[in-house]
């Protein structure tokens, strides 16, 4: 596998613009916990294991391959986005899914917006895996803040 370094050169290589990189740190998390939101709705067989869960730990095994100390920051919003899932869904009076897609597609929308400003075409278009790079990217800037090595 890549190193995470390599990973999130090329990622930056379309993330310059200041305009761009703002939006992605508010709609990057959105779309990650969109998606787990989604998942989340999907009915499952078992209460207290339902498909974002077993979905977590499979990206979790991802992210722990690429950086295992990464992967601890990262664990802690999956874990985060999984207990607001759980929260929301006993709080609110309309279904989870609905809030999660009118955020994903919202969230998407300012990710073009930002790639239109910034003049590049998402990551993604060239490898999914980006689409687990871009969390990862946004918290390997949080371990630098702290001096903390991924």
């Amino acid at each position: 596998m890549r190193s995470a370094d390599s990973w999130f050169a090329e990622y930056g290589e379309s993330h310059q613009n200041p305009t761009n990189k703002a939006i992605h740190w508010v709609c990057v998390p959105l779309i990650f916990w969109s998606v787990v939101a989604l998942i989340w709705s999907i009915p499952s067989p078992a209460e207290w294991l339902n498909w974002a869960v077993v979905t977590a730990i499979a990206v979790q095994a991802w992210y722990v391959a690429l950086s295992p100390r990464l992967s601890l920051g990262i664990g802690v919003f999956l874990l985060v986005s999984l207990a607001l899932c759980w929260w929301l869904e006993s709080a609110m009076a309309f279904p989870l899914w609905g809030l999660a897609l009118v955020i994903f597609v919202a969230a998407w929308i300012g990710q073009f917006v930002g790639h239109q400003i910034e003049g590049k075409k998402p990551s993604f278009f060239k490898d999914l895996a980006f689409l687990l790079v871009g969390p990862a990217w946004l918290m390997g800037f949080v371990y630098r803040r702290f001096g903390w090595r991924y």
